[in-house]
């Protein structure tokens, strides 16, 4: 009788979740209209038309997606030309059984404008989902109205917004670096594990946390870990290879190539242009130092809370530009769940002034992404640009720090533990 009243109750749709739905399908399609009328505004989008570009010349014209011709028309929509030797080449280095995700986007849709906006709707979904998933591993409760302000500043932020225009991946490597975290939360090894295998390309935004998430699962012997890991390993490369058997080499030579050519964009070659006294040679002991800090910090943060582990990861993923990989500021989305996770802990810090000091926050965070941008955009000076890209990780990694005490503080109940299953 209880099972049939509960099938009886759920058999049709209150009033309200129906204004709810369309209210969600509404803002969806209305969000879709401003999003395309965007991409054909403000040219850009070039990471997308990367892939979509390689996707669309394997599919229709049976050539090579990683082939010159298709990185020399990302040129030309970026530079209007070829780009020259000290420039950025947008040579495509994504593995096939990545690529295979763009073949929706690029079978059906061959205006780019329609491809981009829906691109960018996806990404707007990603990034509310990014700040709702962050703030569960805060263990933070906020506000209803800080809560709707968090989700408008991570749509709104410089960073997520030049993540939109440019048509970068990184805001769905951030969901899936947040969710392989909510997954070992879980115990869902498996799924972790196949997650963290989807983000095991991407390696200048997220090599350190590959690291820390290696040390988490050793350490806590989530061996499922490996096994959800492995299997999608297999599966994609069946998949990849039947798809497209000859994709290996042509591969590894783009990724060598893009090495090559993006040492200009990195860390210390652009502090070295700001601080010339400053030797690039430096960088190596930087790279080690980080290596050797998110280890320390991973071993410390072995089997103890959620936000002790989350703010090592966030912490690893705030480093991980100055490793010595090209720096492009569409990346720094990745910063994002950072940057909620200082808030927060700045909330339960000021309890007295927490609604002061968090505007304070949103509002300086605003005006220095905004404020930097213009500079770069409306003045001569490479300063500015040079900042935009390394100035973000410092700030993300010492804004961490700054609350360090407070994520690493003992748990508050047993059950708040990470690493070990109750």
């Amino acid at each position: 009788m209880a099972f049939q009243d509960i099938r009886r109750s759920r058999r049709f749709l209150s009033a309200t979740d129906i204004a709810v739905i369309l209210g969600i399908l509404v803002l969806s399609v209305a969000l879709l209209v401003l999003n395309i009328y965007l991409a054909r505004t403000f040219k850009g989008g070039e990471w997308l038309f990367l892939r979509w570009s390689g996707v669309q010349a394997f599919l229709f014209e049976h050539a090579e997606p990683y082939g010159s011709g298709v990185a020399e028309k990302v040129q030309a929509l970026v530079y209007g030309r070829e780009a020259f030797l000290a420039e950025y080449p947008y040579a495509l280095n994504d593995p096939f059984y990545i690529l295979l995700l763009y073949v929706p986007l690029a079978f059906f849709f061959s205006d780019f404008a329609i491809v981009h906006g829906i691109w960018m709707l996806l990404s707007q979904a990603a990034l509310v989902a990014i700040v709702a998933l962050t703030i569960r591993l805060s263990a933070w409760e906020p506000p209803r109205w800080l809560y709707i302000a968090l989700m408008g500043f991570g749509l709104l932020s410089y960073f997520s917004v030049n993540s939109f225009l440019s048509g970068s991946p990184s805001i769905f490597l951030t969901l899936i670096y947040i969710s392989i975290l909510v997954a070992l939360q879980s115990f869902s090894d498996e799924l972790a594990g196949t997650l963290l295998f989807l983000v095991a390309y991407q390696w200048e935004v997220g090599t350190l946390f590959f690291l820390f998430v290696l040390v988490f699962v050793i350490a806590n012997r989530r061996w499922n870990v490996f096994v959800g890991f492995g299997m999608t390993l297999i599966v994609l490369a069946i998949i990849s290879f039947i798809s497209n058997s000859d994709w290996l080499f042509p591969y590894v030579r783009a990724v060598l190539f893009d090495w090559n050519r993006g040492t200009n964009y990195n860390f210390m070659f652009t502090v070295s242009y700001i601080f010339p006294a400053v030797s690039l040679s430096v960088g190596s002991w930087l790279i080690v130092a980080l290596v050797v800090l998110v280890l320390f910090e991973a071993i410390r943060s072995v089997n103890e809370y959620v936000v002790h582990v989350t703010w090592v990861a966030l912490l690893s993923l705030s480093l991980n530009p100055m490793m010595g990989f090209a720096i492009f500021p569409s990346n720094h989305v990745v910063l994002l769940p950072a940057f909620v996770l200082i808030v927060a802990l700045a909330w339960e810090r000021w309890k007295n002034r927490r609604i002061l000091v968090t505007i304070i926050l949103l509002v300086l965070m605003l005006i220095f992404s905004y404020g930097i941008y213009f500079q770069s955009t409306f003045t001569s000076l490479r300063l500015f640009s040079d900042l935009l890209r390394i100035l973000p990780p410092i700030l993300a990694t010492v804004g961490l720090y700054w609350m360090r005490w407070w994520a690493v503080r003992p748990p508050r109940i047993w059950a708040d533990q990470f690493g070990v299953r109750k």
